[in-house]
């Protein structure tokens, strides 16, 4: 089960997330998000565990519970989907949209 986990501490590194998570048992990985630009922590990641009952026995206790002086959220992570693949650049009106084309259908205009 992949698990977000937000309100971490900026400080907090992927190892420290990993030992949070596997009090409660087998931890595939854990993933703290860094800006791309800044290098530092987003203060949030995801951890990935194989088992789900132990995953949502972690969800359960460490959702809001205090860590490095702040209170984390938890919960199962639901999966995204691609954002770009379902954007069509406009409405769906001939010569509209930021597709160009100048429309000189006559159909619109019958």
């Amino acid at each position: 089960m992949n698990i977000y986990v937000g309100s971490l501490h900026f400080k907090m590194n992927e190892a420290e997330l990993k030992e949070i998570f596997e009090e409660y048992g087998e931890v595939t990985s854990a993933k703290v998000i860094i800006d791309k630009y800044s290098g530092k922590s987003k203060g949030f990641g995801f951890v990935e565990m194989p088992n789900d009952a132990e995953a949502k026995k972690a969800i359960e206790e460490l959702n809001g519970a205090e860590v490095s002086g702040r209170n984390i959220i938890v919960n199962e992570s639901i999966e995204r989907t691609d954002r770009k693949s379902n954007f069509r650049g406009g409405d769906d009106r001939r010569g509209g949209g930021s597709s160009g084309g100048g429309g000189n259908r006559r159909d619109n205009y019958r």
